[in-house]
């Protein structure tokens, strides 16, 4: 039984869907934020939680890291994690900013 052209075409729009994701997974896994990118600079992201300034967030808080946070998007033993705000960027897990939000229990 030959395949209809109907068939070929899904099977090749599926095939590059596919493949679309997988590259676009790989170059988001890629990319670590910069603390002087403009979007990390505006929420106050540092890569190190214990070099977050205390006087512009006071409620920061040293166990507050962004393997803890609820926007984080990665395994807690990450490195590196995803982070919605931060599209194709990875944070460090033991950063901070201040759009962090205690993760539900």
């Amino acid at each position: 039984m030959t395949p209809s052209r109907r068939t070929f075409i899904m099977t090749l729009a599926a095939t590059g869907a596919a493949v679309t994701a997988v590259t676009a997974n790989n170059a988001f896994a890629q990319a670590k934020l910069d603390e002087k990118d403009p979007q990390a600079v505006a929420l106050g992201y540092v890569s190190d939680t214990t070099k977050a300034d205390t006087k512009k967030y006071p409620k920061h808080e040293a166990a507050q890291m962004c393997s803890d946070c609820a926007l984080w998007q990665s395994k807690p033993t990450d490195a590196l994690g995803n982070c919605p705000l931060f599209a194709g960027k990875q944070v460090n897990a033991k950063g901070w900013c201040s759009a962090w939000a205690k993760k539900a229990a």
